[in-house]
C-alpha cells in the first residue's frame, strides 16, 4: 500500500532562526525530543536544517572537544551538546546545512 508524505508528516513543526545562538537549538531539541530543526530567515522562509549532525561535525575545522569515549558516556549526550554550544558560542546560521531537499506532502513512497 502507497504511504504519501502528508500521512506520516508532522504537522507540528518547531524551527529555529537562523540568528539564533547554537545553544537555542540544542535547547529547543532537547526539550522538544527531536533530533534536528528547520531553520527559517527573519521572514519565515526554510533556509537549511540543523541536526544533530551539523554539532558533531566540528571536527573538519578543529574546534571540537576531545573527550575520551567512556567520558562522553558519563558525562551522557546532553551535556557534551551543552558543552559543545557553551564553549563556541556560535549562531545557528553558521553551522546549519544549506543544500536542502525538499518535497511536497502528496509525494508517495513505494509508488
Amino acid at each position: 500500500m502507497p504511504i504519501l508524505a502528508h500521512q506520516i508528516m508532522s504537522r507540528q513543526v518547531v524551527t529555529v532562526s537562523v540568528a539564533a545562538p547554537v545553544a537555542d537549538a540544542i535547547a529547543i531539541m532537547l526539550g522538544h525530543h527531536v533530533s534536528g530543526l528547520p531553520v527559517v530567515d527573519a521572514a519565515g522562509r526554510l533556509v537549511g536544517i540543523i541536526s544533530e549532525g551539523d554539532f558533531i561535525r566540528r571536527a573538519e575545522i578543529g574546534t571540537e572537544r576531545k573527550r575520551g569515549r567512556w567520558l562522553t558516556f558519563i558525562a551522557g549526550a546532553d551535556r557534551v551538546a551543552l558543552d559543545f554550544a557553551r564553549s563556541h558560542g556560535r549562531k545557528v546560521g553558521e553551522i546549519m546545512t544549506r543544500n536542502l531537499v525538499t518535497i511536497g506532502e502528496d509525494t508517495c513512497r513505494n509508488c
